[in-house]
């Protein structure tokens, strides 16, 4: 099964983190990279901008500026891994760098 590890953070949170912490949260995330390879874990990783410089599609409407609703923590972050069962996909989704939180979603398998 593959599960999207969606990462999400206080928004404007990047744009005003020092830089040693920034560095810090990469070395997270790499070291989270090894961690997956390590473990055999096929996946897929992306940080995404801010949700300011995102446009939403709606059914019959033209393209709007901005997240589909306005929330206090911002989409910031996507893993796509490969896992037997949604407890592997938690297990995994404890390792990772946290900021707010991440949310854990099956995909559809087509």
């Amino acid at each position: 099964m593959r599960f999207a590890l969606l990462l999400f953070d206080h928004e404007d949170y990047w744009a005003q983190v020092p830089q040693a912490e920034m560095k810090a949260a990469v070395a997270g995330h790499a070291a989270f990279g090894r961690y997956l390879g390590e473990r055999g874990v096929p996946f897929t990783a992306a940080a995404l901008k801010p949700q300011s410089e995102a446009r939403t599609l709606r059914s019959g409407g033209p393209a709007a500026d901005g997240p589909f609703t306005p929330l206090r923590e911002d989409l910031a972050g996507i893993y796509l891994v490969e896992c037997a069962d949604p407890d592997e996909a938690e297990e995994i989704a404890r390792r990772c760098p946290m900021g707010a939180g991440i949310e854990i979603r099956p995909l559809w398998e087509a």
